[in-house]
């Protein structure tokens, strides 16, 4: 019964990282899939570079962004996509500040709807949502609720962990795209991680439609 997941096991120094970077040269060289990497040891780049990819620096200090927000059509398999990048968005917003109550929840999914309204009547890239168009919404909501969930984004917002707070201006549609995660540091590793895995969802889904198989590869 063939799956669609594998693991490579083994002592460390004994070649697991060697193993995959031969398989997805190969998986490269004789497919036409799609391949993604989340690299926790800036060690895939000159490989992924000498294939042509796209290597993307995941740091606070770095000038390479991918924003959360991002959203296609077919996010979700289901008809609405706003459905699955709500969860997202909450499952974001449970690392930022903790906790998230009830009914703060239903303030960022009002708001999140209100965003992504004005962006799908005129679904230009440059117009793109960022974490500071929903912050702004949510200040317009008003209210202390709203400014408790305000007062938790805001150093992820416009305070210096804002590295999230940007529109994508990496090549992800790039055949083999390499996530550089080392230089994020602990307030930022979990949500980092999210987004990452969030973005690789979004080339999922884009390929899903057109039948293309997407790798995966995530290292230790």
């Amino acid at each position: 019964d063939k799956k669609p997941n594998g693991l490579i096991l083994g002592t460390p120094g004994s070649g697991k990282s060697f193993s995959a970077k031969r398989e997805i040269a190969n998986a490269f060289l004789v497919t036409t899939d799609d391949i993604a990497i989340i690299d926790p040891e800036a060690e895939y780049a000159p490989l992924v570079t000498a294939l042509g990819g796209q290597v993307i620096k995941v740091s606070p200090a770095s000038s390479q962004y991918i924003n959360p927000m991002d959203i296609n059509l077919n996010y979700s398999e289901e008809d609405d996509p706003l459905i699955l990048k709500s969860d997202f968005i909450l499952s974001l917003a449970e690392l930022m500040m903790g906790r998230v109550e009830a009914d703060e929840k239903s303030i960022i999914d009002q708001c999140l709807r209100r965003v992504y309204q004005r962006f799908f009547a005129d679904p230009v890239p440059e117009k793109m949502p960022i974490l500071q168009d929903l912050y702004d919404e949510i200040g317009n909501y008003g209210g202390d609720r709203a400014r408790h969930i305000m007062d938790c984004m805001g150093i992820y917002v416009t305070g210096s962990l804002n590295v999230f707070n940007h529109r994508t201006n990496v090549d992800i549609a790039s055949r083999i795209v390499c996530y550089d995660i080392k230089e994020l540091g602990k307030q930022l590793k979990k949500l980092g991680m999210l987004i990452v895995q969030d973005q690789v969802w979004g080339r999922v889904t884009v390929n899903r439609e057109t039948h293309k198989s997407t790798r995966l590869y995530i290292d230790e």
